[in-house]
């Protein structure tokens, strides 16, 4: 059984216009994808394509306008979609953890770093004074953040960017979750710091067999971090498998245009950028999402395009879905 599983998910956003007419907006359009312990999950694709409202739908923080019109999402057996905010809440912290990519906004600037880690250590259950300060002292460790007796003292105004990370991570992980979701964890972290984060993070969903979901727009980190990649396009996941499979062999044109549009593929082939903007969420065209961009565009695309499995373990959804040559 997979620790996290989830099918067909839908989320719309409900609106009124200036007329007060209702107006729906398909924000997520029947995403399924599956995860195991051990293993890291790319959700990889352009701004709006639905990665981060994924796992907000996921952790119950979803709010109005924006509501779950469908689908299923079973985590470690357990149903999440429906669940009330009690049931949420026990789970939240402790088995289900989340890194953000603001630890500035995200750490209580009124409690030192210390504290911090003891309070969440209370979300499982009543723990000792003594054995919470043992165990955030090794969590500080565990992460890498150096002379770990002194920075439980500390203020988050007193970290740098990088060690804000680290500890936003240790916060994630001191009650030892069996999913970690680390959302764009590097954003405006320099690219030495970037590293050592990633590395700490990988080594640590190895170390303890957790599941991780890691959302981003960097192929580069999806490439060396993560074991299979989801892509999205408009609240779907046009393409998903091996990591090694889907960039050495990528079936999907939208998942062509990402990899061609990096800067390194861009300077050996000569590729030119195109445009394009997102699809109208209230009025999504019928049949593939991606036909108004796509080069391949034919009269079939007006309708729902299938899921080809191109090879094991790696599907696509399109009509002109491409397999590795023999």
């Amino acid at each position: 059984m997979s620790l996290l599983a989830v099918e067909d998910l839908r989320v719309h956003f409900v609106a009124r216009d200036l007329y007060n007419r209702t107006r729906v907006a398909t924000a997520l359009n029947g995403v399924s994808f599956t995860l195991d312990s051990g293993e890291i999950l790319g959700l990889v694709g352009e701004s709006g394509a639905g990665k981060s409202l994924t796992t907000l739908a996921l952790l119950g923080l979803l709010r109005p306008p924006a509501r779950i019109a469908g689908g299923s999402a079973r985590f470690a057996g357990q149903e999440l979609l429906g669940l009330d905010e009690r049931a949420l809440n026990r789970i939240r912290g402790t088995d289900l953890t989340m890194v953000v990519q603001s630890p500035r906004t995200s750490l209580d600037p009124l409690m030192r770093i210390g504290d911090q880690l003891t309070r969440m250590q209370r979300r499982r259950g009543p723990v000792g004074a003594a054995a919470a300060r043992q165990r955030a002292l090794e969590m500080l460790e565990e992460v890498g953040i150096p002379d770990a007796e002194r920075r439980l003292l500390a203020w988050p105004h007193q970290l740098s960017g990088g060690m804000a990370q680290r500890v936003l991570m240790a916060l994630a992980l001191v009650n030892r979750p069996k999913l970690l979701i680390a959302d764009e964890p590097t954003t405006g972290l320099d690219v030495t710091v970037q590293a050592q984060v990633l590395d700490t993070l990988r080594d640590l969903v190895r170390r303890r067999n957790m599941g991780a979901m890691m959302i981003t727009h960097d192929l580069g980190v999806i490439a060396h971090y993560c074991d299979r990649v989801a892509v999205m396009f408009a609240g779907t996941i046009v393409e998903q498998g091996p990591v090694k499979q889907v960039f050495r062999n990528p079936a999907h044109p939208y998942t062509r245009a990402l990899l061609a549009s990096t800067p390194r593929r861009i300077a050996s082939t000569g590729y030119r950028l195109t445009g394009g903007t997102p699809p109208n969420l209230f009025a999504l065209p019928p049949g593939c999402v991606y036909q108004d961009r796509c080069a391949q565009r034919a009269e079939r695309c007006g309708t729902l395009p299938p899921g080809m499995e191109v090879a094991p373990g790696h599907s696509a959804w399109c009509h002109f879905a491409e397999r590795p040559a023999a």
